[in-house]
């Protein structure tokens, strides 16, 4: 019974619990919307978080810091430094002509009207300028104006400017790298290295500011219209200079031209004439079918077909494998490679130096070698001098380091190397094609073509190149335009490093004679370089000895050496190409 009573005076009480819990549910409903409308309201009022949120194209930046870039000896190539950029949240500025007119007066290059124009944009993030100076960061503090704050990011600086720019690169406004090494950090070879650790590279500061001097002076006097520089290490393949001309400030690459960023020395390809005859030797010698001691018909010019073969300084005489060499005779050289097995035979030993396939480096800007499709016997004849073959200088410098060391390949780098010993080494070459090879370079600097290139305190063998320069446009070549070069190694008894320098379109001038070719005006070049870099390399002076054994071989070899005629012969025959 008491049950019953105590359920029915529920049942009465039930409308009441029902209007209050109403009223309870709407006042909750009303206190809800009033405090997300604050919310909202005070989100609103926070400026650093969703002006970074609504614009991350905008200010995006690459989270991944670069290691610093080094030499060989430590000095610092490239770095990151964080610098300042400045924006503005429009929405937080009361007087926007007021704000962009104060800062166009403290930030230089930013000027009032279009900064106007974007704060006015009805955006809430606007870019004022990147990456200012630390001037300019205390020039605006001290302005104190309300919506306009900093944005930090790394950005790559390069202490040493152009000095080694195309093989360190650059990067763009986000720091990714876009040339040489930089590049090859995010999307190269480089790539999976650990970022942290300092890269250090193979060049030789010291080096490459003589080089970049040497070849800087060149260009001016002759007025060439580029150049390239190498310096290597033979038995490590380590290039200790790589400087290609005109330049660029990787600092300011927004500055630099298309023929400036342009690296000469890896990524363009050139008919360097008769610098090839070294290998054109070489490949006579290695066939077997040569022997040193042979000579050739060169008393008039060879006739190919409907083509004609001549020789620019001809001796309209028999010569020696050795003069052939020394005088760079064009009809010499292809004769002796047509009895060594004219094209089949030189097409094989191009491609075992490398010479047919693009080369090896670190950097992105690596260019194909332009090699015939069919290999008549015009075509093996003009490839034996240099010419119907164009080749990086670079991928010149590697087979040449083959050729002038032991006959093993080994492949460029730009890293250090800190265990010469763990170098891969490919033999391609008989050590005995070699020696002989290497004092016929001796030869010719010691009484040919490449006289200008000697070195007081080192015995330097090489070979100068002069080939007319291709008219890709028009087709053949043009007229009074050469590739004046040439290559050179020291000390030769003992070879150390190989210096190439290429002139594209010198002049020659009085001190020339008004000589153009590579005996006049790069050779000089090579001798000015390898003066200055083997003390600084720690290049112990050729001795006594070493040059005896050369001058005795040459009484063996050429008897009629101290022939006065022949010598005034060779003397005339300076400008040789």
């Amino acid at each position: 019974m008491k049950a019953a009573i105590e359920h029915l005076a529920n049942r009465q009480l039930d409308p009441s619990l029902s209007r209050a819990r109403g009223r309870l549910r709407f006042v909750g409903c009303v206190f809800a919307v009033a405090f997300a409308s604050i919310a909202i309201r005070l989100v609103d009022m926070l400026p650093e978080e969703p002006v970074l949120r609504e614009a991350p194209a905008q200010a995006a930046v690459n989270p991944r810091a670069r290691p610093p870039i080094l030499d060989r000896n430590g000095t610092l190539l490239a770095t990151d430094l964080k610098v300042a950029s400045v924006y503005a949240d429009p929405s937080l500025i009361r007087d926007l002509e007021g704000t962009a007119r104060k800062l166009s007066q403290v930030l230089v290059g930013v000027e009032a009207e279009p900064l106007l124009r974007r704060l006015r944009a009805g955006k809430r993030f606007a870019w004022v300028k990147h990456q200012i100076t630390p001037r300019e960061e205390e020039a605006v503090l001290r302005l104190g104006l309300p919506g306009v704050a900093f944005q930090f990011a790394e950005h790559r600086v390069y202490p040493k400017e152009a000095t080694a720019s195309h093989v360190v690169g650059f990067v763009d406004i986000d720091n990714r790298g876009l040339g040489g090494i930089e590049y090859a950090l995010d999307s190269g070879s480089l790539a999976d290295r650990d970022r942290t650790e300092p890269l250090r590279l193979s060049l030789d500061l010291r080096v490459q500011h003589a080089v970049l001097d040497e070849m800087r002076g060149a260009m001016d006097r002759f007025q060439a219209v580029g150049a390239c520089g190498i310096v290597m290490d033979v038995r490590t393949g380590e290039l200790l200079s790589m400087v290609s001309l005109p330049d660029f400030d990787p600092n300011h690459v927004d500055k630099a031209g298309s023929e400036q960023r342009k690296n000469r020395c890896s990524g363009q390809t050139y008919e360097l004439g008769s610098l090839f005859k070294i290998f054109s030797t070489a490949v006579a010698l290695d066939s077997g079918r040569i022997k040193i001691s042979d000579r050739f018909d060169a008393t008039r010019p060879l006739r190919i077909g409907r083509h004609t073969i001549r020789d620019d300084h001809a001796k309209k005489r028999w010569l020696s494998v050795p003069e052939i060499f020394m005088y760079s005779s064009n009809i010499g050289t292809a004769k002796m490679v047509f009895d060594a097995g004219g094209g089949e035979a030189m097409k094989d030993f191009l491609g075992r130096l490398g010479l047919l396939e693009r080369g090896s480096l670190e950097v992105p800007e690596l260019a194909s070698p332009q090699v015939p499709s069919r290999w008549p016997e015009v075509t093996t004849a003009t490839v034996s001098f240099g010419h119907g073959i164009a080749v990086t200088p670079l991928q010149f410098v590697e087979a040449m380091a083959t050729l002038s060391n032991d006959g093993a390949r080994v492949r460029p780098t730009l890293l250090r190397v800190d265990d010469p010993a763990a170098v891969p080494r490919t033999p391609v070459v008989r050590p005995e094609v070699v020696d002989d090879v290497r004092w016929m370079m001796w030869l010719t600097v010691a009484e040919g073509t490449g006289s200008r290139a000697g070195v007081d305190g080192y015995l330097v063998g090489g070979k100068t190149g002069s080939a007319d320069k291709v008219d890709y446009e028009r087709g053949g070549y043009r007229k009074n335009a050469i590739i004046a070069s040439f290559a050179g190694v020291f000390p030769i008894e003992d070879p150390r490093y190989a210096v190439l320098v290429m002139l594209d379109e010198p002049r020659g001038d009085k001190g020339t004679y008004g000589f153009r070719y590579g005996g006049w005006t790069a050779a000089p070049v090579v001798s000015s370089i390898i003066s200055r870099a083997g003390p600084l390399l720690g290049v112990q002076p050729s001795t006594r000895e070493a040059g005896e054994i050369m001058e005795a071989r040459r009484a063996r070899v050429l008897p009629s050496a101290g022939d006065k005629q022949r010598e005034k012969a060779v003397a005339a025959n300076g400008a040789g190409r």
